[in-house]
């Protein structure tokens, strides 16, 4: 199947031909007709589906149908995302594909000013992504009208949910019209989730990119056993010895990536971190470095990596398991997309053994392990709870422990969607003409 054949306008067509693409993914292919056909939709679509493309083509070409009345700009669409990253995201697909449109769009998050948003809101915009909290401060302060929203987008519903949105979301939905297209996107379909849809959506249909919980054939996974201790020495000596370039890596708490990209920067390789208590424009500033080449490793928690989509990542490191075994299959899908094969390590110490045995268990298959001889673990180490050394972390800023990322209300770092979010993340994120 061609993009041709799924009935988008010609302008949206031509966008689409711009960004060199003609063979929708599955989950795309899935989506678009549900999408159009007006009804509601309930989709599983995890990291690197193409799923955002899904929903931003079929939304933009049910407005190219359907002009806008006469009379002041309202929002027709509203797009809820978790993080200010994916909602940067999100809002450049939306530009991007609806660059031959004459629509308005807007991002509004947390963590930066609320004026020049304001200012964005009261000239008018069509077509409005924000997080759940910078948007119910603005509705309190009746800066914001969704009276007129005709489709309602909840993505990474999942993620929202971890993060403590769901009350959010249920004020932000009272604020809506009740006749309206609710589109849900969730990377898993847990039993709030399907609380959540079946609360919300009216008779959705239902589309599931892959199956849920797999890993890419492309992505090669190993593990090295090593004492948590000697984690750091071993991965910066991995990064040299075997020249890698282009490394995210994960760790369970905010501390503990600062403290491993600090020590990155101590051995001369070029490294950051993203989380977030980084302000807006330093996580930005840090993505962008990333994605073109400059900086060689960035040191991300599981939120805050939710705004990294590279087609070419070649390696992922788990320094830290997941407490979650699905949330190392999100992990590692950064890898291993575009028919490039990419490399997923993970440094496994004795007190991660029983999440590697539930990560292994969710797979069905064991994963390699590799010896390095210099970093054999020592086997009169015990193990610990990884919680008791979470506290430890937040009160001595030294090694990371469990317990995952917190987000404010407004959103913290993210994911997906098409192209880069905007330089700088604060006044650029206003309102853009195409």
């Amino acid at each position: 199947m061609k993009f041709t054949e799924l009935g988008l306008a010609p302008e949206i067509l031509r966008s689409v031909a711009d960004q060199g693409y003609e063979t929708p993914t599955p989950i795309q292919a899935q989506a678009i007709p549900v999408v159009l056909s007006g009804r509601d939709l309930m989709a599983c679509a995890q990291t690197g589906t193409g799923k955002t493309a899904g929903f931003t083509l079929p939304i933009l070409n049910r407005l190219a149908g359907a002009p806008r009345v006469a009379g002041p700009r309202k929002i027709r669409v509203l797009i809820l995302t978790p993080t200010r990253e994916l909602a940067a995201q999100v809002e450049e697909s939306v530009r991007t594909y609806g660059a031959h449109l004459p629509f308005k769009s807007l991002v509004i998050f947390g963590g930066v000013s609320m004026n020049p948003q304001i200012s964005a809101l009261r000239s008018g915009v069509d077509i409005l992504v924000a997080t759940p909290g910078r948007l119910l401060d603005h509705a309190q302060q009746r800066n914001v009208d969704l009276s007129g929203v005709e489709t309602l987008v909840l993505d990474e519903a999942d993620r929202m949910l971890d993060m403590g949105f769901i009350h959010d979301i249920k004020r932000v939905i009272a604020l809506v019209p009740k006749k309206r297209q609710t589109l849900l996107f969730s990377a898993t379909f847990s039993d709030e989730i399907k609380t959540l849809a079946a609360t919300f959506l009216t008779d959705p249909g239902y589309v599931e990119s892959e199956k849920r919980n797999t890993a890419s054939e492309l992505v090669k996974q190993y593990v090295y056993r090593v004492d948590r201790e000697r984690k750091k020495d071993l991965l910066i000596d991995l990064i040299k010895d075997k020249g890698w370039y282009q490394v995210l890596v994960f760790t369970r708490t905010k501390w503990g990536a600062n403290g491993l990209a600090d020590k990155l920067l101590k051995a001369g390789i070029e490294a950051d971190a993203i989380h977030g208590n980084k302000s807006q424009n330093a996580r930005t500033r840090a993505l962008a470095n990333f994605k073109s080449g400059k900086l060689h490793v960035l040191v991300a928690t599981d939120i805050a990596a939710r705004g990294i989509d590279i087609n070419e990542l070649p390696h992922v490191v788990n320094f830290e398991l997941p407490n979650v075994a699905e949330d190392y299959v999100h992990r590692i899908g950064r890898t291993g997309r575009a028919g490039v094969e990419g490399a997923a390590v993970s440094l496994v110490c004795v007190d991660e053994l029983k999440l590697l045995h539930d990560i292994e268990r969710l797979l069905k298959k064991q994963i390699d392990v590799i010896d390095y001889p210099e970093y054999a673990p020592d086997p009169s180490i015990r193990a610990e709870p990884i919680l008791m050394r979470s506290a430890g972390a937040r009160s001595g800023g030294g090694r990371s422990g469990s317990g995952r990322p917190g987000g404010g209300r407004s959103g913290s770092p993210s994911r997906s969607g098409s192209g880069k979010p905007p330089a700088g993340g604060s006044h650029r994120s206003g309102t853009r003409h195409h």
